[in-house]
């Protein structure tokens, strides 16, 4: 791929579209995918005629793409069930089958996500677009901490090649590995989680090595929420002396599908030409207009996709949307990622995110480390009020029930919803070298 690059964009004819010039181009890419899929795809022959659209033209427009049914996750695991290894779901001659990805099968037996080489092609220059906006640049040297393995985040060596960057990929649970890559290579940039970026921060300090001495300039976080929290974030750049810009990708849909500028206001949306998003009321699930401020989750549905296609892909993603100018020059629409509608607790009909409560905690700083555990007294979603949250106080700082009230406080006054502090002593909580779960439901009763 030409990494060349034109002012401080890798694509700035497709990044600075207006979205009705983009969505009429999309159209036309909306129309050769459904024919496609009419002509591919066993899975969505059966799908679309069972909900009444028996051909492409009965389909309509892009802009009738409301009137489709979703496609959720346990579907494409069901079809695979029944049909191993792929399912009614592959949509490409098996010999045109490039890759072979998978999930982590962690809830059972693993999905596997076939991909043609234009899917990778396509894949790569998505994630190039996205990495290009966190402030990666041809020459620059970078370290990887993503496990590549069966995943899909093994696309992301050929996003590293194609914008011609030299690739240190150390991986994950390798910190004392990552800790000699910062001081012997002095990388300038770093991928990884924001929870591993926080755990390395506090690796390094208790080693007595200045993270901001390292000479990182960049890093890039992703694979959970967290990056775009203005206290996560204050803490990471305070610590490291780095731009810290967040990205955000799909593995069923695409790697690093979204990807931050140093206006630090929001994810752009990298995918013009090979995606099409919605936004949905995750509940009542009727469509919601794209516009600045709203809330709700994405869906997404691939306009060029060969192997493994999806229509109105629900996300479980729950952002709020951006479309104010940005000073970057780029006309694609941003959004911030505020949780998971699956990692969701519902409190006595208050909705809260596990990221929230974390946030608000992290106002309390330096009083507190930033980390916390939600601890339900109840399986399920549904909770009794008040919610258990632990809270990790700060190194030398000893518990006290003002602290505790106060963010109590806190909690109530911006989630709407009572919550029972605990507070513990620094270090009385894990720490992740990948993802942090936030809720721990261990000692819950069914």
């Amino acid at each position: 791929m030409d990494a060349r690059v034109r002012g401080e964009m890798l694509r700035p004819e497709i990044e600075t579209r207006t979205p009705d010039e983009q969505q009429a181009l999309d159209r036309a890419a909306y129309r050769r995918q459904i024919a496609y899929l009419f002509d591919a795809s066993a899975f969505y022959q059966r799908k679309l005629s069972a909900a009444g659209f028996k051909n492409a033209a009965a389909v309509g427009e892009l802009d009738d793409i409301a009137a489709l049914p979703f496609t959720e996750k346990d579907e494409i695991r069901a079809s695979q069930a029944e049909a191993p290894p792929f399912g009614s779901h592959l949509a490409a001659p098996r010999d045109k089958v490039a890759r072979v990805f998978s999930t982590s099968g962690t809830t059972g037996d693993p999905v596997y996500i076939p991909v043609t080489r234009a899917d990778v092609a396509m894949w790569v220059e998505i994630s190039s677009r996205s990495y290009f906006a966190t402030g990666f640049r041809p020459g620059m040297t970078i370290v990887s901490t993503y496990n590549a393995g069966p995943f899909v985040a093994g696309v992301a060596l050929d996003t590293v090649a194609s914008l011609g960057l030299c690739h240190v990929p150390v991986g994950t649970g390798n910190t004392a590995r990552l800790e000699r890559a910062l001081e012997l290579l002095r990388p300038d940039g770093l991928l990884c989680t924001p929870s591993y970026a926080v755990y390395l921060s506090e690796h390094l300090a208790e080693r007595g090595i200045a993270a901001d001495t390292l000479g990182l300039k960049r890093i890039s976080v992703a694979g959970e929420p967290g990056g775009g929290d203005p206290q996560i974030r204050d803490r990471l750049q305070s610590a490291f002396g780095a731009t810290v810009c967040e990205a955000m990708g799909i593995g069923d849909v695409s790697i690093s599908l979204w990807g931050e500028c140093d206006a630090q206001q929001g994810m752009h949306f990298c995918g013009g030409d090979f995606v099409h998003v919605e936004l949905i009321d995750p509940e009542t699930e009727k469509p919601l207009r794209l516009e600045d401020g709203a809330h709700g989750e994405l869906v997404y549905t691939a306009l060029q996709r060969e192997a493994a296609p999806l229509l109105r892909f629900r996300s479980r993603d729950h952002v709020v949307v951006h479309t104010s100018p940005c000073s970057c020059g780029r006309n694609t629409m941003r959004v911030r990622c505020i949780g998971r509608t699956d990692d969701l607790l519902i409190v006595r009909g208050v909705n809260v995110f596990p990221t929230a409560v974390r946030s608000i905690v992290a106002e309390f700083a330096p009083q507190v480390s930033g980390a916390i555990s939600i601890r339900p007294l109840k399986q399920g979603v549904r909770q009794e009020p008040p919610l258990p949250v632990v809270v990790e106080l700060t190194g030398g700082i000893s518990p006290s029930e003002s602290l505790a009230h106060a963010i109590e406080h806190a909690i109530r006054a911006k989630l709407v919803v009572s919550a029972k502090v605990e507070l513990v002593s620094y270090g009385a909580l894990p720490r992740s070298e990948y993802k942090t779960k936030l809720v721990d439901f261990s000692a819950a009763k069914r």
